[in-house]
Formats: structure tokens, sequence, C-alpha cells
């Protein structure tokens, strides 16, 4: 899970980089789905694993998920539709979200399945 979270960040940090820089929104638009893609399949890659071992706050854990989800979404389809403004706030709240999510969430999860042996 630690390699996908670098993953999720490495992949923020691309799109900033194109904003940066001046890309064109096709491409920006690529990145993001590449984000979305990519956290989607996190997001299932973890949720099954807590759900596999009975972890207890799975529903809380997966309804954040669901949430972050929707905003990556419709930053995309803003951003498709030729509305991407600034897309600078969402990425900042994106890079806070991922951290105090992985800091906290992930952190409680981790903890409980070391607790029971299983990593």
């Amino acid at each position: 899970m630690d390699d996908q979270h670098g993953i999720l960040m490495d992949t923020l940090n691309e799109v900033r980089v194109q904003l940066l820089q001046g890309a064109a929104r096709e491409a920006v638009g690529a990145k993001l789905e590449q984000l979305v893609e990519f956290t989607g399949m996190h997001f299932a890659c973890e949720e099954s694993l807590l759900e596999r071992h009975g972890y207890p706050g799975l529903q809380v854990h997966r309804l954040e998920h669901q949430r972050l989800m929707n905003e990556i979404r419709q930053a995309l389809d803003h951003t498709q539709h030729g509305q991407n403004g600034d897309l600078q706030p969402l990425l900042d709240f994106l890079r806070r979200w991922y951290t105090v999510h992985v800091e906290t969430q992930d952190h409680l999860y981790g903890e409980w399945l070391n607790a029971r042996g299983i990593f």
C-alpha cells in the first residue's frame, strides 16, 4: 500500500508540473484520468484487504474513499469540458487529503493489521 501511496503523490506532482508549464487541457485531463484510475484501483485494493481481514472501520474508510473519488471525477469532468479554470485549489486539497488520510486512517488500519500479525 505504501508504494501505491507514493505513486499517487507522484501523479499529483506531475499534474502540478503540467499546470506550471502551461500544458494543454488534454494533457492535464489525461493525467487526471490516470490519477482517477490509479486512485480507484488503490482504494479497491485497500478495501479488499480490509474486508478480507474483517477491519471494523471499513465502512467509514470506504465512505472517505467514495467522497474523494467524487471530487476527482468532478475535477476531471470540468477539465474535459473546458472548464478547468484554476486547478491549483483542487491539487492542494488532494495533497492534504492524501497526506492526512494516509497518516491517520491508513495508519490506524496498519496498526490493526499488525496487531493481528497480518503485516
